[in-house]
C-alpha cells in the first residue's frame, strides 16, 4: 500500500479522536472583543500550543500588545529541497450575542444528526476553529505515515482576527525571518458548494470610515427653530444619496482612477461559472442595484463599492421627542479592488464630504488604516498543485474563484512580508458564521483533513 493510501486511512482512522478534541477547542469561549474573553483567549492559545508540541512542532505562545498568538515550526529540517510552507488559521471568535436566540449552546458542540447530516454547533465551529484543526489534523496524520513533514512547516494562530487584527503587523515586523516561506494558506475560506472546493484567488481590500456632521447648535425645539435651523441629519442624508448615481456607480471624485478592467476571457470563465449554481441561496435581492455594465458575480468580485453599515441620530424612542439633532453620525464600509490605495480613498472621500457642508457645520472623521486588495495569478504552481488535491479528494474541478469580502492579513503577508496567499477553506454560507447557531457537520470536517493529505502530496510528487 502506499504512504498516501496509508496517511488517508490514518485520517479516516482517526476522525473521532480528532473530533473529540476540536470540540475540546470548540468549548473554550474565546472571545477576542470581550475584556470577560481574555481567559478563553489565553486558554485556547496554550491548549494549542500544546497540541502543536505533541505533534513534534517547536511551539510557543507570543504575547502581543493584545491577544497572543501562536507560532510552532517544524524540527525536521531534512528535506531542505522542499517547499518551507506557512499554515495561518484564528482561534478566537464572534461574542455569543443572544444566547437565547442560540437552540444549541454555544459552547458545548456534540454531533446530532439532522436529515441525514451529522452536524455539530457552536460558536467557532465553521469561523475558524474547525478550519484550522482540518490542518493541524491532516499534518498530524502525515507525519504519522510519512515519519516527517514535507518540508519546513511554519503555523501561526492569530487570537484576535475578530476583533481587528491591531497587534499583527507588528508581531510580523518583529517575526519577519521566522515566517519566511514559499506560499502561506489562509484556512478561512469557503467552499463553492457543498460537494465542489474552491479557491479565493482575489481579496477585496477594506476600508472603514465613521463621520459625524455637528450642527452650530445642540439639540433644539424642532416648533421652535425647525423652519430655520439647519438638521444634521438632512445634510447626512444629502451627502449620502451624492455618493452614487442612478446607474450604481460611485461618483466620489477620483474613486475609480487606476482601476483595471476584467479580461474578456474572465469575464466569459466568470459568467460560466453564475450558470452553475444559485449564487445567492435564500438571499432575495429585490431592490439591489447591480452596477449598470456588469453581471452580479462581476460587481462582487472586481468592482469597489461604498456601503452604508449604520446611521444614529436624535430620538431613538421609545417615546417621541420633537428635536432636531445636534449631530448626525453615519459607518461607512469601502470595499476595494487592485488599483485602489486605502488611505487614498479616504482622502478622496473625505474630500466629497466636506466639499457639502453647509456653512456654520463641522465633520469629524474615524478611522483605523485599511487593507489593499491582493490577487494571486492562476498560473502560480503551489495554485495548480493545490487545485489538483482537492480535486482528486471531492472528484470535482476546483473553482478558482474571487470574492466580495477582505481577509487583512493577506495583505500584510503580501506587502510586510513578500508571501502569497492562498485562501482555501470548507465553510458554507448557511453555516451561521457570526450567527446564533453556528454550525458545520463532519463530512466536511472529515474530507477537509483529507484535502490536505492531497495537496502535501502534490508538493511531495513536484
Amino acid at each position: 500500500m502506499s504512504n498516501i493510501k496509508k496517511a488517508l486511512l490514518e485520517v479516516d482512522g482517526n476522525l473521532e479522536a480528532a473530533t473529540a478534541k476540536l470540540f475540546e477547542l470548540i468549548s473554550i469561549p474565546s472571545v477576542s472583543s470581550d475584556p470577560e474573553g481574555k481567559p478563553g483567549i489565553e486558554k485556547a492559545a496554550r491548549w494549542l500550543c500544546d497540541k502543536l508540541s505533541s505533534l513534534g512542532f517547536d511551539a510557543r505562545v507570543v504575547e502581543t500588545a493584545g491577544h497572543p498568538l501562536v507560532l510552532a515550526h517544524s524540527t525536521d529540517h531534512t528535506q531542505a529541497d522542499r517547499p518551507k510552507l506557512l499554515f495561518y488559521g484564528h482561534y478566537d471568535v464572534q461574542p455569543v450575542g443572544v444566547v437565547e436566540d442560540w437552540r444549541h449552546p454555544p459552547f458545548e458542540p456534540n454531533v446530532i444528526n439532522e436529515d441525514g447530516i451529522r452536524r455539530f454547533y457552536g460558536r467557532g465551529a465553521s469561523d475558524s476553529k474547525s478550519q484550522l484543526w482540518t490542518f493541524i489534523e491532516g499534518l498530524r496524520a502525515w507525519k504519522t505515515v510519512y515519519g516527517s513533514f514535507p518540508g519546513k512547516v511554519t503555523i501561526l494562530l492569530e487570537g484576535e482576527e475578530e476583533s481587528g487584527s491591531h497587534s499583527l503587523p507588528a508581531f510580523l515586523k518583529a517575526h519577519e525571518d521566522e515566517l519566511s516561506c514559499d506560499i502561506a494558506f489562509i484556512c478561512d475560506g469557503d467552499m463553492w458548494s457543498p460537494t465542489q472546493p474552491a479557491l479565493n484567488l482575489r481579496l477585496k481590500g477594506l476600508l472603514h470610515e465613521k463621520v459625524t456632521i455637528f450642527a452650530p447648535n445642540r439639540d433644539l425645539h424642532s416648533g421652535y427653530f425647525g423652519a430655520v435651523a439647519v438638521n444634521p441629519i438632512r445634510i447626512l442624508s444629502s451627502i449620502l444619496a451624492s455618493i452614487h448615481d442612478e446607474a450604481g456607480r460611485v461618483t466620489i471624485e477620483g474613486f475609480y482612477d487606476g482601476l483595471k478592467e476584467i479580461s474578456q476571457a474572465l469575464r466569459r470563465q466568470w459568467s460560466a461559472l453564475s450558470e452553475e449554481t444559485d449564487l445567492f441561496g435564500k438571499v432575495d435581492l429585490t431592490g439591489g442595484m447591480v452596477e449598470q455594465g456588469y453581471s452580479p458575480l462581476e460587481a462582487i468580485w472586481s468592482r469597489p463599492t461604498v456601503d452604508f453599515n449604520g446611521i444614529t441620530s436624535g430620538n431613538q424612542g421609545p417615546g417621541e421627542r420633537s428635536v432636531i439633532p445636534g449631530s448626525a453620525t453615519v459607518r461607512l464600509s469601502f470595499r476595494l479592488v487592485e488599483g485602489q490605495d486605502p488611505e487614498n480613498i479616504r482622502q478622496l472621500f473625505q474630500r466629497h464630504v466636506r466639499s457639502r457642508l453647509p456653512e456654520g457645520c463641522t465633520v469629524e472623521f474615524e478611522g483605523f488604516p485599511g487593507s489593499s486588495a491582493v490577487t494571486l495569478p492562476e498560473d502560480n504552481p503551489f495554485v495548480k498543485a493545490t487545485a489538483r488535491g482537492l480535486e482528486k479528494e471531492w472528484g470535482k474541478p476546483t473553482v478558482l474563484k474571487g470574492s466580495g469580502g477582505s481577509i487583512p492579513v493577506a495583505q500584510q503577508f503580501k506587502d510586510m512580508l513578500g508571501i502569497d496567499c492562498i485562501v482555501i477553506g470548507f465553510i458554507l454560507p448557511d453555516d451561521a458564521i457570526h450567527a446564533p447557531d453556528e454550525r458545520y457537520d463532519i463530512k466536511r470536517l472529515h474530507k477537509g483533513v483529507r484535502s490536505w493529505i492531497r495537496i502535501l502530496d502534490e508538493f511531495q510528487q513536484a
